[in-house]
């Protein structure tokens, strides 16, 4: 690692900016800017649409709505652990890839209330009730507790989640409407609207794709991404196909020869990311785009709210937030520093286009749209 190049904090925030697409809005589908970005993490309903629309050109929320009725794309827990938004081809062979962390997972937080029950017949049983109707995990618990009285009805929906794969179903997600978090064992919920890929290494073809989303980068931030951990063996089985740099802590970074890794000094727009966004949850290290924690800065988030983020030069520059209130949606940007004027004008006008988006979910008509911009707090 001697000789590897080192790239500043400013060229890894480039490289990983343009491989999202927030350096350059893309002119990319819906399916294809999943593929690349490998799924957006979509826990809350709605609140990913924005993602998709701060990096495609022209973005309207019609089309991902569609696909998400016919199952060309699904909500399915994969990294983490959490729900992603991916493509249906993605999610039939990254799940399996995935299965073993979300089982410990599930197993630390719910293993008790299974112990001695037959995982497999319990499979079976749920795969026969979702595959007859989508049921959420409050249903699924009842009904499985009626067959298996013994055991804790919400360990056993859990324990379910962690080996089926289980698609959140539609209206749940759709832009402007609303729905149970219900859910169908994924490849039922499918159906024919995705072909079945041999994926041989997938493994491997799973670290190569977050480098080509995420990278540079090093284990670490593979491992924080997706949640495995063990993964030296396999990057360094890719070593003779990857890249190898340091960052200026010295950590060694792994990526594609061929990715993209734009100079530092160029320029990166204002974009709103919403409150999951990748972009912040992806790297063990995430001072590439952020160097404040947000509890120094006055935000105290419960039950794991995460705030929603204004990028200014590519970094983490302000949180932001929109009510709506008699006929008028408020967008509220709190600076973590005093923006300059041309920073302010260029975040009011993304601020603009964001509420512009945002007002064709409201269920309240929006007749005035207006930006606001706090005091950032001293020091």
């Amino acid at each position: 690692m001697g000789d590897a190049v080192l790239l500043s904090r400013r060229a890894l925030n480039r490289a990983t900016l343009d491989r999202q697409m927030l350096l350059e809005r893309s002119d990319a589908g819906v399916t294809e800017a999943l593929e690349r970005l490998v799924g957006l993490q979509a826990q809350t309903p709605h609140t990913w649409y924005l993602g998709l629309w701060s990096r495609l050109n022209g973005y309207t929320p019609d089309a991902t709505a569609e696909l998400l009725r016919e199952g060309g794309i699904v909500r399915i827990a994969l990294m983490r652990s959490t729900i992603h938004l991916v493509t249906a081809a993605d999610c039939l062979w990254l799940r399996p890839v995935l299965e073993p962390m979300i089982q410990r997972m599930t197993r630390t937080s719910w293993g008790r209330g299974v112990v001695g029950l037959d995982v497999t017949e319990l499979v079976t049983v749920a795969r026969e009730l979702m595959t007859a109707e989508a049921l959420t995990f409050s249903e699924l618990g009842r009904r499985l507790a009626e067959r298996f009285p013994d055991h804790d009805g919400p360990s056993m929906a859990q324990t379910v989640r962690a080996h089926v794969p289980l698609a959140q179903v539609p209206p749940r997600g759709v832009w402007g409407e609303s729905g149970p978090a219900a859910h169908k064992p994924a490849d039922i919920w499918i159906g024919g609207s995705a072909e079945v890929r041999e994926v041989p290494n997938a493994l491997e073809e799973m670290v190569l794709r977050y480098l080509a989303a995420f990278g540079p980068a090093s284990i670490r931030d593979v491992q924080h991404w997706c949640g495995l951990t063990r993964l030296n063996e396999v990057v360094e089985g890719l070593r003779h196909r990857l890249m190898s740099f340091r960052d200026e802590g010295g950590r060694e970074l792994f990526d594609l020869p061929d990715a993209p890794r734009p100079d530092a000094d160029t320029p990166a727009p204002v974009r709103f990311i919403y409150d999951y966004d990748n972009l912040l949850r992806s790297h063990a290290d995430i001072s590439r785009v952020m160097m404040v924690k947000f509890a120094a800065q006055g935000f105290e988030g419960k039950n794991g709210e995460a705030p929603s983020t204004v990028l200014v030069d590519g970094s983490v520059a302000a949180t932001w937030r929109v009510t709506k209130s008699k006929g008028t949606a408020t967008l509220r940007v709190r600076p973590f520093r005093k923006l300059t004027s041309s920073e302010e004008e260029d975040v009011e006008r993304e601020a603009r286009g964001v509420l512009a988006f945002l007002a064709d979910n409201a269920k309240e008509r929006v007749k005035e749209r207006v930006v606001e911009f706090a005091v950032p707090e001293p020091g």
